[in-house]
């Protein structure tokens, strides 16, 4: 038994005549908390219960401490969540909801982070959202669950915010003997971490965080991601806010899921047949979710965007 559940992998009619090729989706936004964040959490909120955690702390006001929350109800175990004051209601809402313990401190996700820190007791497991080697393990989930299906894809899409969801394929496809297919780490111009890391050829520090899709929104991204790029074929792409948030809609119509800019950035690239695409008959993409984001919003971006 999982907390994570096996999600549908499809055809999608509508990006394959888009993109002039094979289009293939696994639906992670299916998840019981809205994003593939409950595999790697799942099994750490697991992991850590075993080896004697009696309470769950998170700093994510997003997909990851949504994760955390739905673990610690469905494993009995009591959560807190610390998140920054620019966190929105909807998202304080859904936490709620899943009975976590919601305390808003700082301006920043560094200082919410700092804080929940600063909780931990000695019966505590604290869940970072992407650096963790238990997280990595069970993302590689969906690739396992792409493997048995027996579909093959050329290329993999997926969007990359502190590297968790890129680590944790990368892993899957190593093990399961697919190291020879590509990845392409898709990003936002504004959270791009991962592509400015690839050209330094080391994690880097971006200055500030400037895109409207806040789950990417990590200045630094895992080493383990940067190490990854160094011995797998990996891609970097970046699309615009814009891209994303027409990506969004444009999906929505298409398949009947909203999922939120972070998610858009992957699906972006297909919608505008990228470049990058070209040489790959079968692509996968990872539709990674997103439960904080309403449709209203996504268009109030878009206005903005304009």
């Amino acid at each position: 038994m999982t907390l994570h559940i096996d999600t549908p992998l499809v055809e999608s009619l509508q990006l394959s005549v888009i993109a002039g090729r094979s289009v293939w989706l696994k639906l992670d936004a299916l998840q019981p908390p809205g994003s593939f964040k409950i595999r790697g959490i799942g099994y750490a909120c697991e992991t850590y219960m075993a080896q004697g955690a009696r309470r769950f702390i998170s700093s994510s006001g997003g997909n990851a401490g949504l994760a955390v929350a739905y673990a610690g109800r469905m494993l009995g175990l009591p959560v807190t969540v610390v998140v920054p004051e620019t966190t929105t209601d909807r998202a304080k809402e859904l936490l709620c909801q899943e009975r976590a313990n919601v305390i808003v401190h700082g301006s920043s996700w560094q200082e919410a982070n700092a804080f929940a820190r600063s909780l931990i007791g000695p019966k505590d497991a604290f869940l970072h959202p992407f650096n963790d080697p238990l997280l990595w393990e069970g993302h590689a989930t969906l690739i396992d669950e792409v493997f048995r299906s027996g579909l093959t894809p050329d290329a993999i899409v997926l969007s990359v915010g502190g590297g968790g969801l890129l680590s944790g394929v990368v892993e899957g496809l190593d093990r399961n003997g697919w190291n020879g297919i590509p990845v392409i780490a898709v990003e936002t111009t504004g959270t791009a971490s991962f592509h400015e890391a690839i050209k330094a050829g080391h994690s880097v520090e971006l200055e500030k965080l400037t895109s409207i899709a806040t789950s990417l929104g990590a200045k630094r991204v895992c080493e383990r991601a940067v190490k990854s790029a160094k011995k797998h074929p990996i891609h970097s792409v970046v699309v615009s806010d814009r891209s994303a948030l027409s990506a969004c809609e444009r999906f929505l119509d298409d398949h009947r899921i909203l999922v939120e800019p972070a998610c858009g950035a992957s699906l972006a690239v297909v919608y505008e047949n990228m470049p990058e695409l070209q040489k790959f008959s079968k692509v996968l993409v990872v539709v990674c979710g997103g439960a904080t984001t309403t449709i209203d919003q996504i268009r109030e971006w878009v206005k903005k965007s304009q």
